[in-house]
């Protein structure tokens, strides 16, 4: 393992001159393929080749359902702008819960079928393919933290990639400019954690950071050189694998003993934040070994 440690210019927004937006609403016709691309694109000769592969279908058919799926409903105006004015989130996990939800979990399931996974899984989905509108509703809720029920892991695994879908297409829906910080590390349009942060290349952001939300995909701006979970400044470094990739490193707050992944995308265009989270796992048994604590959520490393 290898410390970089903290910036030595200090607290500094480097991507302050480009003066980036605060929030980048998801495309949700094209997110999904592009993570399969990426997926496809790390899988050979990778340790984990198998699963990738496997992870490259499952992201390819939540892509292939988005066409085919009725249109979504966002909350009334005057409730987001209430939930804005609280310092909520204009998607909450309750309002995520519908029948549409319902539909494109089932969407998915179907389209699963032409994906080639372990027995387990396939297994998986056979159940939740029979399983009544009460019980998918219940695995939703659990999914999003706000219920419980008896699935196993394969099977909150498939919901919550419904999910993903569902509530990127509601994300699309809303203004960006008026979504506003709610928490740190929480998404400003449906309140999830992030999967990890990203310094990018964009027209109008360039060398700037955000994180990119595990459920809905809104990319939200956030600071550099600062704890992206907790804006502490003090005490963050940076960990990478001795001799390997600096693609991607795990940046470590002292003061939570957490870490968030981040992916340099001005250097590296290619990169994608949940396939290269799961590419670089690695890193986070390393990081898991001395002692820090994993934050950012990804539902392909769910039970890690």
């Amino acid at each position: 393992m290898t410390d970089i440690g903290a910036a030595k210019s200090g607290l500094m927004n480097i991507g302050e001159e480009a003066k980036p937006p605060f929030a980048i609403l998801p495309d949700p016709n094209a997110l999904f393929l592009t993570r399969s691309e990426r997926f496809t694109e790390l899988a050979p000769g990778h340790q984990l080749e198998t699963y990738l592969t496997f992870l490259s279908g499952v992201t390819k058919a939540q892509h292939e359902i988005v066409p085919q799926l009725a249109p979504v409903v966002l909350p009334a105006a005057d409730a987001i702008a209430q939930a804005l004015a609280h310092g909520m989130p204009p998607l909450s996990f309750e309002n995520l819960i519908d029948a549409t939800a319902a539909d494109t979990v089932r969407a998915l399931l179907g389209a699963l079928g032409k994906v080639v996974m372990p027995a387990e899984a396939a297994a998986a989905v056979q159940t939740l393919r029979a399983a009544s509108s009460e019980t998918l509703t219940a695995i939703m809720s659990e999914a999003l933290g706000v219920g419980s029920s008896k699935a196993d892991l394969p099977q909150r695994i498939f919901v919550t990639a419904g999910l993903q879908v569902h509530a990127s297409r509601l994300a699309a829906k809303l203004d960006a400019d008026a979504l506003k910080p709610i928490s740190d590390g929480v998404c400003p349009a449906c309140g999830s954690p992030p999967v990890a942060s990203s310094v990018v290349g964009w027209p109008k952001a360039n060398n700037s950071r955000f994180c990119t939300c595990s459920l809905c995909s809104t990319h939200w701006n956030v600071v550099r050189v600062k704890c992206a979970l907790c804006s502490e400044t003090g005490g963050i470094s940076y960990q990478t694998i001795e001799g390997g990739s600096d693609a991607v490193k795990a940046e470590t707050c002292d003061k939570g003993r957490h870490y968030l992944k981040i992916a340099y995308q001005i250097n590296h265009h290619k990169l994608e934040p949940f396939a290269d989270d799961v590419a670089t796992v690695g890193l986070d048994m390393l990081m898991r070994e001395d002692g820090w604590t994993r934050a950012g959520r990804n539902l392909f490393l769910l039970g890690y």
